[in-house]
């Protein structure tokens, strides 16, 4: 499979219009580079430009983002350095990180993840080169006692039976970018009333981010509205939001982080609601103290 070399994201960034509540929470984005003290890993299936932890914090600051989760991507396998340099870089007090560690990761190299910020592990269910559920299975059995949770890269329309089997994990599940299935299917789609099922039940969260990479249009995504509406009539006190920053590897036009924060007038309508899923979900999910 030929490298992707991915764009950068979109600068300057233009300020939303929509306020965003204080300790309002980037769920989902990453920190690239540079690349000349964190390379990436071989062989890998994207290149990203560098997105340093400096261009992060100011992200934050121009779009309201009081707090941040970040991902460990792709294309540094399990080495931590970069995310690890964010954690410590990134305003104390108000950062987390989601780590990628296999089931033979030794628990005192779990243990020091932890004590870095670290609350849950990242792992590719689907996509070639990526895990089976039974990895899976084995990799949540090993987290289980940090009280880890277990973040899913899945396409839901190709893993119904991956969905079945989440249901029994011992820890809490997250499926990233409303579970990264083609809008063009419908929510009417049985694998995506069995993410509702799953939602459902009390042990899966799912990300309301990366619109682009399932929709079929350009902002402001309006094919991904139904799917949005259906994850927050089923239960919204499990959904959480990410930017998706600095977006790798995706089709058509990488989109202006302003944007994307103003999407959620329409998809969280109301300042109650919007509190919830930025505010009080991500303080649950990720151990952060409770915002005033």
């Amino acid at each position: 499979m030929s490298e992707q070399r991915c764009d950068p994201p979109a600068r300057p960034v233009q300020p939303p219009r929509l306020a965003l509540p204080p300790g309002a929470c980037d769920c989902h984005n990453h920190v690239f580079g540079p690349a000349a003290l964190f390379p990436y890993g071989q062989p890998r299936s994207y290149t990203p430009p560098d997105a340093p932890v400096a261009e992060y914090v100011a992200l934050h600051r121009t779009l309201g983002v009081s707090r941040s989760v970040i991902v460990q991507p792709s294309v540094y396998g399990r080495d931590h350095r970069a995310t690890l340099d964010a954690l410590r870089t990134y305003p104390a007090g108000r950062i987390r990180g989601v780590a990628v560690v296999g089931a033979d990761t030794p628990l005192d190299e779990l243990r020091a993840l932890q004590a870095a910020g670290i609350r849950g592990t990242r792992i590719n269910v689907l996509f070639r080169g990526g895990a089976s559920i039974d990895d899976a299975r084995r990799i949540a059995e090993h987290v289980a006692p940090l009280g880890w949770h277990l973040q899913l890269l899945v396409d839901v329309s190709q893993s119904q039976d991956a969905l079945r089997e989440m249901a029994s994990f011992p820890v809490d599940v997250v499926i990233d970018h409303m579970g990264h299935m083609p809008a063009a299917l419908g929510t009417g789609h049985a694998a995506f009333q069995a993410l509702l099922r799953l939602l459902q039940g009390g042990r899966c969260w799912v990300k309301l981010s990366g619109p682009y990479r399932i929709s079929a249009q350009g902002l402001p995504y309006r094919d991904v509205d139904p799917f949005v509406e259906a994850l927050v009539r089923c239960n919204p006190e499990r959904l959480v939001w990410g930017t998706d920053w600095p977006h790798p590897a995706i089709p058509g036009t990488v989109p202006d982080d302003g944007a994307l924060v103003d999407l959620l007038a329409t998809w969280l309508p109301d300042e109650r609601l919007r509190r919830q899923v930025l505010v009080d979900n991500p303080a649950r999910l990720y151990g952060f103290p409770r915002a005033p």
